[in-house]
């Protein structure tokens, strides 16, 4: 394993602009809450038009999920789920550098017990989420409220950038494991502690299968339910909602019962239909900009084909 450096270490000039921006995050949020969010929508409006290939895939993930929706809703959506991408990077901003005491005069939190219970009884705790675009500012909330946790990080190709991701990750966690580190994951959970896991984005066949997402055909990991069986652990689904006020609500739901089962691609399919259940109440806070029903095996549609051919 490579031995990390410091975030302080990367000083490159290929660095600079990533750390001016940070710099010009920093000072929005200070601002007052609804004014740093009215300033993220307005930059996820220019995003949206600016986007080009990235608002295709956007309104493509949304017309495949959305079928039943007029053009000019799905356009609204489409600009919606850019405000709410802007709206994230304030987030990621006040995740990183918001007091405890701000995160929590602006949410609501519900179902801390259920963790507080099962770490208590000693058994470890999968706290089951998916990638919204509240993923970052919601991991300091839920660490105000439950004991020290894990979270789950992918590798970027930058290893600044990685580094970012995690350090900012770790103002929440206690731990931060790669999400290949499948052993890592397991020996966390057998140790009795929570790991925060959101495995609802497939970048490879490997351990995936073919699982309808809103009735379209997309890969999805099953490894939910092995890390709940080889960790001994309960699983407690975890979903967040940004508000029309610019509060938030967060909601832990009581353990999965009789998970996992002996069927890892139906307890998967649990997951998923909980997943659509929530973003259904707020659809452009989900992360439509990944491109969720690619890399899928011979004989299925390939949904991206054309917008890869107009490039």
């Amino acid at each position: 394993m490579s031995t990390r450096k410091p975030l302080s270490s990367y000083r490159s000039p290929g660095t600079w602009p990533v750390w001016i921006g940070m710099g010009l995050l920093r000072l929005v949020c200070l601002l007052p809450h609804r004014v740093a969010l009215w300033l993220g929508r307005v930059i996820g409006r220019l995003a949206c038009r600016f986007a080009g290939s990235r608002r295709e895939v956007v309104r493509r993930n949304l017309a495949l999920c959305f079928q039943a929706m007029p053009d000019n809703q799905l356009d609204d959506l489409t600009r919606a789920h850019f405000e709410a991408l802007g709206m994230m990077l304030i987030e990621t901003g006040l995740g990183r550098w918001a007091s405890d005491r701000h995160l929590r005069s602006i949410t609501t939190l519900t179902g801390a017990e259920y963790v507080n219970e099962a770490l208590e009884s000693g058994q470890g705790v999968i706290l089951l989420s998916a990638h919204f675009t509240t993923l970052e500012i919601m991991g300091r909330v839920l660490a105000t409220e439950i004991p020290p946790f894990d979270a789950v990080f992918r590798k970027n190709r930058s290893e600044f950038m990685t580094e970012l991701q995690r350090s900012g990750r770790e103002v929440s966690a206690d731990t931060t494991i790669e999400k290949r580190d499948i052993k890592k994951m397991v020996r966390s959970l057998r140790n009795g502690r929570a790991v925060w896991y959101a495995p609802d984005q497939s970048y490879n066949r490997k351990g995936s299968e073919v699982i309808e997402f809103f009735g379209i055909p997309a890969l999805h990991t099953t490894a939910t339910s092995t890390l709940a069986r080889l960790g001994n652990a309960v699983t407690i689904p975890f979903f967040p909602l940004r508000k029309s006020d610019g509060t938030y609500e967060m909601t832990l739901l009581p353990p999965l019962e009789k998970f996992p089962s002996d069927d890892p691609i139906a307890d998967t399919k649990r997951y998923v239909a909980l997943l659509e259940e929530h973003i259904r109440r707020a659809p452009e806070q989900y992360f439509w900009i990944h491109r969720k029903f690619k890399d899928l095996p011979e004989g299925y549609p390939d949904y991206y084909a054309d917008l890869d051919a107009s490039k």
